[in-house]
């Protein structure tokens, strides 16, 4: 579960402040999958941040599994984020000279899970994205929709709490966002996995059951579709 309170931020430059965010308050439940919407300046990039630990907010709280991240020191957010949270980047963030296999298994071999344990987890869940027979391929060898698949698994592999997905379908064409789409949309409903997916587009947005809007740092919409994932 992920509970955001009260959350404000503000950048100083030079002298002057800067309102990036104001009173934000939402909860995300477990196994829910929803999207965060916004253009640019919105504020949603400086939230996604917020969310994953990585930047400190000015005022308020973010509580994952019940637990406030705000208030943890860089260590204790450094390895809450390995085995609580996972992301999904635009540009897959994947290590060219490592097999599809070994990118999946890497955040494993921080946490000093053993080669065995390791390997069939991620052939797993390789399975699970379609891209059972590709594992020992390099990435480079992948279409862009293949490798954002090898960056949904990895997002997977420790398990973790909520898995954060930054502009997952920015890169690719109309028909791959569909099956990227979808396919998280599956993983949700299979796996009982947590989603935020952060997007611009109003067309990816609508795909998840719920939208949390943000406009000029306000949240402006939290509204329930009814949509592909009930």
């Amino acid at each position: 579960m992920l509970v955001i309170e009260n959350l404000s931020h503000m950048f100083r430059n030079g002298g002057e402040d800067t309102v990036v965010l104001q009173n934000i308050n939402f909860r995300v439940e477990k196994n829910e999958i929803v999207a965060l919407l916004g253009s640019s300046g919105s504020g949603k990039s400086t939230l996604l941040n917020l969310m994953a630990g990585l930047m400190k907010p000015t005022s308020g709280s973010i509580l994952i599994d019940n637990r406030a991240i705000e208030k943890m020191s860089e260590n204790e957010l450094a390895e809450f984020r390995r085995s609580h949270i996972g992301f999904i980047f635009q540009s897959y963030e994947l290590i060219p000279h490592l097999t599809v296999r070994e990118n999946v298994e890497l955040p494993l071999v921080f946490q000093g899970v053993r080669d065995k344990a390791r390997r069939e987890q991620a052939l797993a869940l390789l399975e699970q994205v379609g891209l059972g027979q590709k594992t020992e391929m390099f990435v480079s060898q992948l279409s862009g929709g293949q490798q954002q698949r090898v960056s949904i698994a990895r997002s997977l592999i420790t398990n973790p709490s909520v898995v954060f997905a930054d502009e997952p379908t920015g890169n690719l064409d109309t028909k791959t966002e569909k099956e990227i789409i979808d396919l998280l949309l599956d993983l949700n409903k299979t796996l009982g996995m947590t989603f935020v997916i952060v997007t611009h587009e109003h067309e990816v947005a609508k795909r998840t059951k719920r939208i949390i809007q943000l406009r000029d740092g306000v949240l402006v919409e939290d509204e329930d579709w009814g949509g592909e994932n009930e």
